[in-house]
């Protein structure tokens, strides 16, 4: 999935050491270029954290995928990037193309049952 936006926010980076070395995990705030803004979180791991291109202001193209796990009986789901480039070189038509905006990324049916679904 892809998603055209302007960086807001930078959370800390956070670091830790596993088993293969140590691991890095940049969260970033992107708000989304579409008719009715969306605010959205991804993390970016590892090599992939390009300092020159996370400045607050900075038109994106992020390419992500979508995770979700199960922990302790709730279900948290990760927007994981795995390609960030700018946007400095196209065109106000290829950054409003319906397909790279999030009004056009289908929600997960919860029609089978959304009886304990919280609103938010």
């Amino acid at each position: 999935m892809q998603l055209i936006g302007r960086l807001i926010q930078l959370l800390p980076l956070q670091k830790g050491q596993g088993k293969n070395g140590e691991l890095k995990k940049q969260d970033i705030i992107i708000e989304s270029d579409s008719q009715y803004p969306k605010k959205v979180c991804f993390s970016i791991w590892g090599e992939r954290i390009n300092e020159q291109q996370l400045v607050i202001g900075n038109t994106l193209i992020v390419d992500f995928d979508a995770e979700s796990r199960e922990f302790g009986g709730r279900w948290y789901t990760e927007l994981k990037a795995w390609k960030i480039t700018s946007n400095t070189t196209s065109s106000s038509a290829e950054a409003t193309a319906p397909q790279n905006n999030l009004a056009n990324i289908s929600p997960l049916s919860l029609e089978e049952d959304d009886s304990d679904v919280l609103p938010f």
